[in-house]
């Protein structure tokens, strides 16, 4: 990874840290679940608006790290309007691109902007926070209101 890509990548994380798109709570949910990572002291809680097995709207509100904060902002932009099979798909990709680095997958081109985490796999502690949401969210999906801990 170049020099100028790596900077863009922090920089796009870091806008999504300092401001961070759907941190809000959705009134009436749907679903709704919390995460943390007890390691970072990550702490997120993920609200979904259902219509059928489509995401309507997606929010977060919570604490953490940048790449935790940055990761729920991202997922929330990325996830509106796609379905509970569609978000599985995604999930299996994301997961793929932090700890395996397969990027060959069919899938991975629809990541978009959640490539920027490609370089946290660098840097194995950093994984769970960025994951965090993700597993909280897909607990949401599945109805599973108990608490994610990445521990």
């Amino acid at each position: 990874m170049t020099s100028d890509l790596r900077d863009l990548y922090q920089e796009v994380i870091l806008d999504h840290q300092r401001h961070p798109r759907n941190f809000r709570v959705i009134p009436q949910p749907d679903r709704v679940t919390h995460g943390r990572n007890p390691l970072c002291g990550d702490e997120l809680t993920i609200y979904l608006k259902l219509e059928g097995d489509v995401v309507r709207d997606v929010s977060f509100q919570g604490f953490g790290c940048a790449i935790c904060m940055s990761s729920a902002s991202l997922m929330t932009e990325h996830l509106k309007g796609k379905s509970m099979d569609e978000i599985e798909t995604l999930f299996g990709s994301f997961h793929a691109l932090l700890t395996d680095g397969r990027n060959d997958a069919p899938d991975f081109e629809s990541l978009g902007k959640l490539r920027v985490f490609e370089g946290v796999r660098q840097f194995p502690v950093r994984v769970k926070c960025a994951t965090l949401p993700w597993h909280t969210l897909r607990a949401a999906v599945e109805g599973n209101g108990e608490t994610v801990s990445t521990e």
